[in-house]
């Protein structure tokens, strides 16, 4: 391997490259913007399995006519230990739209019997409305069991 680094090294000796834009470049960084655009984000992305915390948010996105569109989203991960950990990770991969958490909870998904449970409230954003997050993970998984309770951590 180190033979082979050193003989690329002679027969392509090292360049300076530098970044010069060109016409397209307008384009590119637009497509960036468009991926984070409200349209884009899905409303409902839990771990596929197991019992975990869950955060119910709204985002804004600035809109050109001074309109602030907005939706309202569910994000829970087994991988967080606390609700503000999945609000830190939702709020860095939807940048630069603006989040809000509603309140979190738990939820139990159980894909084998094709069911999930809502309950629970978070000690740092409060008792999210599990009727929301209920209907929008409804819309995501049509075809599961969805229940909610007021009860339990």
């Amino acid at each position: 391997m180190l033979k082979s680094v050193a003989l690329l090294k002679i027969v392509y000796p090292v360049a300076r490259i530098r970044f010069v834009p060109d016409k397209n470049y307008p384009k590119f960084s637009e497509h960036i913007r468009k991926m984070t655009s409200i349209s884009s984000v899905p409303l409902v992305d839990i771990d596929p399995s197991g019992v975990f915390k869950y955060i119910l948010l709204k985002v804004y996105e600035e809109g050109k006519d001074g309109q602030e569109p907005e939706i309202t989203i569910v994000r829970g991960y087994k991988r967080c230990e606390y609700h503000s950990d999945i609000y830190e990770e939702v709020q860095a991969k939807l940048n630069p739209l603006d989040c809000e958490p509603l309140g979190g909870g738990r939820i139990s998904h159980d894909p084998e019997n094709k069911k999930i449970h809502i309950y629970g409230y978070s000690q740092g954003y409060g008792k999210a409305d599990h009727e929301i997050t209920a209907k929008l993970v409804k819309g995501a998984f049509p075809e599961y069991a969805i229940s909610i309770s007021d009860e339990g951590y």
